[in-house]
């Protein structure tokens, strides 16, 4: 009987603090598009907040704040070359370029283009006050390579007009300055800012410097209406260390020799000069490779969109959004040297992307020697312009007395990419003009009477371009006052067109144009169950659809760019989800999730030489679990912690052609895990505040467990742990507010991989970490009362 008792005082005292308690549970709008509390939403969602973002924070890449989120894999490069490693449940771990098979949203506006891929680094990340992160089914209604779903949110304006100053410096020659105002203006509210971001680099050739100006102006238009303009602008150039390998070694050179009417000969050769090294002995270093062919990349971007939302009465809205951009980016690639050449007077070989000589002898193989440029490479260049825009209009109301809501709408996005590949030297672009390639040449002779310098260094000049136009209507129906129906569908339709400049005409003659449509019907179904105030269970089953990306399908052949792979298909899976959220006590936060997504046609690369070449897998599945507790304790404590185990797995045999030693290639058997994906992550907090003095401080941890480099699962980057700490003040003084901070990243100094670049054929597939290293940051604001 006093059990009993026990148990229905407790069941009784939580509906006294749950409405207090679910304050812990943050307010957002990814899940549903319309404001909801996380915690009665049947989906896997977590939200970062300001402090997580800003405090002791460079504020200058993603996985910075991301890596306290479970599920979400966000692995800092230590260059600005590339993106940051960002997946979800395993989805975009085998990205090679930008953010893939996760949909990037700024306002609601999509920084994912129509093919999937995603720029997260266009945005400052200064100007941010939540990050809102799901996972799971739901993801899909956002559309094609949807595996989860990031969207930022800016900061609100001050009522106050503000100026803002800072100032950083840290390890590596790290500094940057920034500079900001914000206000209110009777009903339009303005956020300005500005920053200078440079760095030497933590290895070397990994120097870099970016710039950003962000604008958002929102016009309060009425009660019920409300327009935001939102700008940004960015320009950034890095020097690209490219990747490090598990011991020292040379890249290799080929060379072929044609002969007609008999079987061609090939032979290795390697050059002292060519050196990579080992990751472990020698982690800051960079290839010789990346020195001598200059490997860097400079990039641009601006965009400039509008969110306009209008309540037509308190049961209906609509909301339009819309954005245009231009990006411009130019990558030095270094490859490995694959030459051809042919016996003397054989006219009946060409070589569109090879070596595009011939020997004048076919016994002088140091004629072919002569002709070696271990500074050959590829400047990569996209030129690209891009719209999007979405209407939807929002429903809530009864019906049969059940409270609903329901949400409708339709978008559309495009984008061109004017897309150059030139063959380049030291970092140089080469000749492209119409005059002969090897005209006057003492001992070469160009091939088939002679190509030109545009026919020889010109891979790809072409504008490609995408669009998809989709269709969705989602909503929500409480069933009982203790359970609630989600469901949604989505049809997506992505096409893909491929127009070369390249005359067909032209030697070599193939055709490199042709187009391709991708289409599905997704949809989404979940429940949850309020079974006190403060616990509340949820299950959920969706679908999934991811398309190739313009990239993925550039090239059908990894040794020529003789036109797109239009063989490729895209990917299907089939999500399934069940989790708990509760409060315990009144200061304490548990979130719980079990997954299992099976994934059909999974995107994977086939072939990695001079091009990537693509193809599909069978079928792969992921099963995990996540677990997140934020607890608020006495004394101003925090402890937070987060895990996610996954095991994602091919469940298909397959050959591959890429990893192993010198990208072999071999056997992908069945059972054999993902790359780039970590079977177990672990995240913790220890936080503290001191309000006497506006002291506050924190400890990190964070463990990863091995994760592999290829299909094959030759080899594997092996785990890891690491510690840092952060501390700041804050004195408000008048009309002024300073504040200091100290980070110190990795306090133990250990060696660690930071990153792994997925199925790279010459054996650099490691990028290191940095040892220990710190910010120190100084900021200043202050308001015009």
């Amino acid at each position: 009987m006093k059990i009993r008792v026990l148990v229905l005082s407790l069941f009784a005292s939580s509906f006294v603090f749950a409405d207090d308690v679910k304050q812990l549970a943050p307010t957002v709008v990814t899940a549903t598009r319309v404001e909801t509390n996380s915690f009665d939403l049947p989906v896997s969602i977590d939200v970062v907040g300001s402090e997580s973002i800003h405090d002791g924070q460079a504020e200058m890449n993603l996985s910075e704040s991301l890596i306290r989120v479970p599920g979400l894999t966000a692995q800092n490069r230590t260059q600005m070359a590339q993106d940051p490693e960002i997946a979800t449940r395993g989805f975009g771990a085998r990205s090679a370029f930008g953010v893939r098979g996760v949909r990037i949203i700024y306002d609601g506006i999509p920084l994912s283009m129509p093919d999937g891929i995603g720029q997260p680094g266009n945005v400052d990340l200064s100007t941010i006050k939540s990050i809102e992160v799901m996972r799971g089914p739901f993801s899909s209604l956002y559309g094609s390579s949807s595996g989860g779903i990031i969207q930022m949110i800016s900061k609100d304006a001050t009522k106050t007009p503000q100026i803002d100053f800072g100032f950083m410096a840290g390890s590596y020659g790290t500094t940057k300055e920034t500079i900001g105002a914000s206000g209110t203006i009777k009903d339009i509210q303005y956020t300005l800012s500005a920053d200078r971001f440079d760095t030497d680099g933590y290895r070397d050739h990994s120097s870099a410097w970016k710039e950003q100006q962000t604008a958002k102006i929102k016009f309060n238009i009425s009660e019920s209406t409300k327009l935001t303009i939102l700008a940004n602008h960015f320009k950034s150039e890095a020097q690209d260390p490219l990747g490090l390998a598990a011991s020292d070694g040379f890249d290799r050179e080929k060379f072929t020799r044609y002969n007609s009417g008999s079987p061609s000969t090939t032979i290795t050769y390697l050059d002292s000069s060519n050196k990579y090294f080992n990751v472990f002995n020698n982690s800051k270093a960079a290839p010789d490779v990346a020195v001598l062919a200059d490997t860097r990349v400079s990039r641009s971007n601006t965009q400039i969109g509008f969110n306009f939302e209008s309540a037509l009465n308190e049961k209906n809205t609509i909301k339009l959004i819309g954005s245009v951009g231009q990006r411009s980016n130019l990558q030095y690639l270094a490859l490995p040297l694959s030459y051809g050449y042919a016996a003397y007077n054989n006219t009946s070989y060409q070589s569109f992307s090879n070596i595009y000589l011939g020997v004048n002898s076919a016994t002088h193989w140091s004629n072919a020697l002569a002709a070696v440029d271990l500074s050959k490479g590829r400047a990569s260049s996209i030129d690209r312009d891009f719209l999007n825009s979405e209407l939807s209009w929002t429903n809530t109301g009864k019906i049969f007395e059940k409270n609903y809501s329901l949400t409708t709408g339709f978008a559309y996005g495009w984008m061109n990419d004017r897309r150059l590949d030139i063959n380049a030297s030291g970092g140089q672009i080469l000749d492209t003009s119409t005059a002969l390639f090897c005209s006057g040449c003492a001992n070469l002779t160009s091939f088939a009477g002679g190509l030109t310098n545009y026919q020889v260094n010109m891979n790809r000049d072409e504008n490609d371009t995408a669009y998809n136009l989709d269709q969705y209507i989602q909503g929500k129906l409480s069933l009982t006052n203790s359970t609630d129906l989600h469901a949604g569908i989505r049809h997506s339709l992505v096409n893909m067109r491929f127009k070369s400049n390249i005359p067909v005409t032209v030697s070599p003659a193939v055709n490199m144009n042709g187009a391709v449509t991708f289409e599905d019907t997704t949809s989404v179904l979940g429940a949850v169950w309020k079974a006190t105030p403060t616990l509340n269970i949820y299950a959920n089953y969706g679908q999934g659809f991811e398309t190739p990306t313009l990239i993925e399908m550039a090239y059908n052949s990894s040794t020529a760019a003789t036109g797109p792979n239009l063989t490729l298909k895209p990917s299907t899976s089939d999500n399934y989800e069940t989790g708990i959220k509760a409060f315990l006590f009144n200061n304490t936060a548990i979130n719980a999730a079990l997954f299992r997504v099976v994934t059909r046609n999974e995107i994977i690369v086939n072939a990695n030489s001079a091009y990537s070449v693509y193809s599909n897998a069978q079928r792969t599945a992921r099963n995990g679990f996540e677990l997140s507790v934020d607890s608020h304790l006495n004394h101003n404590i925090g402890l937070y912690g987060a895990f996610t185990y996954i095991d994602a797995k091919f469940e298909s045999n397959f050959t591959s052609g890429v990893g192993g030693f010198n990208g072999g290639g071999g056997s992908v058997i069945s059972g054999n895990t993902i790359p780039g994906t970590y079977k177990q992550q672990l995240y913790g907090e220890f936080s503290w505040k001191y309000p006497e003095l506006n002291f506050k401080t924190a400890i990190e941890g964070r463990a990863n467990s091995k994760t592999y480099i290829d299909d094959i699962n030759s080899a594997s980057a092996p785990g890891y742990a690491i510690a840092n700490i952060r501390a700041g003040f804050e004195q408000p003084i008048s009309n002024w507010k300073f504040s200091e901070f100290l980070r110190i990243e990795n306090i133990f100094d250990k060696s660690y991989i930071g990153s792994v670049r997925v199925n790279d054929n010459n054996n650099r597939n490691y990028e290191a970490a940095a040892g220990r290293n710190y910010l120190l940051g100084i900021n200043a604001s202050y308001q015009f009362k």
